[in-house]
């Protein structure tokens, strides 16, 4: 068996990326292959650790945490193999989603949809249902088609719709319960460029026209900035075959995403949180600040954002037509009460899909997702947008913070039974769980 690269450390502090979880571990390894991490996993069964495997740490719940031993799986990244007959790429389980962007573009492929951050490993983006927009397409689960895992008892399998399907149907979306994801097989598609048309807009004129933009645009979202009227929309086409690139210039994509996105607005959100006051007018000034833009480029370019400012997220899926009556609410809510909030509401919509767990299944959804600066408090913004989903239907991203329990989620999805079956089946001693999963899936 492989020697395993791995730096022993005791009661170390771990905190994820917003700083909204922490834990201490009683150690890090960083496997370098499949066969270490099976014997990673051997070895904490037999010291009565529990393990779980981290990503970038992108998710806001304690979905990753542990107090046993955490995986890291960096050294598992690229892809391994590739059938272009099939449209299909296997990838190892830690590569980060920026550098299986750019491995995909060198071959001439792409992932047919992302989301705004691509800092997260495939395997953490699957295992919490990392989606992007497009009402005709899927969430990056809905695109498996092969697993391999390493199980409780260090036994590695692989499973697809053909080979232990219950097992595949369920670690598609595994939340990291049923075992560590060491390979994965995606569905790819031929590199492709987008048409990104980005503008400001009177939010009415927005939630009257959602039902036809989400149809009549392969990408549509918009942003609502809180305390305002305004929101900003981002409609995103394919290109017929044979068309240029026309990226931004250089100097626009650095004022915008660099200076603008990012510097600026990470001053502004400390200016905020320190004198809550300025959150209105300094609203008001970057809704009607924003501006049009228009270009093509590669699908990753346009899907993709850079953020570096830190903040904290709450987000819930829909059936897609409870879209305007949930943002009125919440916008209602906002009007009426004291707490400043200086980060816009993200809206997004997704196909609906088979994935037991997927806050899409057999739905046709939209997306709704509050934040706050990381510095501030949580404040009761978070709770009374739970309140609303409640309401309306909705079903928590498992990675953003919320507060359902099993009972909801048996509720949720009617195949919840089924996968606690197969969790059972898998990891009966519950080596890969911890108190999130024991709250979201029953311990």
């Amino acid at each position: 068996m492989a020697e395993t690269q791995r730096e022993i450390v005791r009661g170390i502090a771990w905190s994820n990326w917003a700083g909204t979880e922490s834990t201490r571990l009683a150690r890090i390894a960083t496997p370098r292959s499949e066969e270490d991490v099976a014997e990673e996993v051997v070895k904490a069964a037999e010291r009565g650790l529990r393990v779980k495997a981290i990503g970038a740490g992108h998710s806001f719940t304690g979905v990753a945490l542990t107090d046993g031993v955490q995986l890291r799986l960096g050294g598992l990244s690229g892809v391994t193999t590739l059938d272009a007959t099939r449209g299909e790429a296997t990838v190892r389980a830690g590569t980060p989603l920026h550098v299986l962007n750019d491995e995909l573009a060198q071959l001439g492929l792409a992932l047919p949809n992302l989301g705004d951050i691509d800092r997260q490993s495939i395997c953490g983006a699957l295992g919490t249902g990392t989606h992007g927009t497009g009402l005709r397409l899927t969430g990056l689960t809905g695109g498996v088609r092969g697993l391999r895992l390493v199980l409780a008892d260090g036994s590695v399998t692989e499973c697809s719709p053909k080979r232990d399907p219950d097992l595949f149907q369920a670690a598609r979306l595994g939340l990291g319960a049923l075992g560590v994801i060491t390979e994965v097989t995606l569905s790819v598609v031929p590199a492709f460029l987008l048409h990104a048309v980005e503008r400001p807009e009177p939010l009415e004129r927005v939630l009257e026209a959602v039902d036809d933009d989400a149809e009549c645009n392969d990408h549509f979202e918009f942003y609502w900035y809180p305390h305002t009227d305004r929101a900003l929309t981002k409609r995103n086409n394919r290109v017929d075959s044979g068309t240029a690139a026309k990226p931004l210039a250089r100097w626009r994509a650095y004022l915008d995403d660099e200076l603008l996105s990012n510097r600026a607005y990470e001053v502004l959100n400390r200016l905020v949180t320190k004198v809550p006051r300025t959150t209105k007018p300094v609203s008001a000034v970057a809704a009607r600040a924003l501006t049009g833009r228009e270009y093509v480029d590669a699908s990753d370019k346009v899907f993709v954002t850079d953020r570096d400012v830190r903040f904290m997220e709450a987000e819930w899926a829909f059936p897609r037509h409870e879209l305007a009556d949930v943002l009125r609410e919440l916008k209602a809510w906002v009007d009426g009460h004291d707490e400043m909030i200086s980060f816009p509401v993200e809206c997004r919509f997704a196909a609906p899909d088979d994935v037991w767990l997927s806050t899409a299944y057999e739905r046709e959804s939209c997306y709704i997702a509050v934040h706050r600066y990381h510095r501030q408090a949580k404040g009761a913004y978070f709770d009374a947008f739970e309140a609303i989903a409640i309401d309306h239907g909705g079903r928590p991203h498992w990675g953003k913070m919320h507060s359902r329990g099993a009972e909801f989620f048996r509720a949720a999805y009617p195949r919840f039974a089924d996968f606690l079956a197969v969790r059972d089946r898998v990891d009966p001693e519950r080596l890969f769980g911890n108190a999130y999963l024991d709250r979201v899936l029953g311990p």
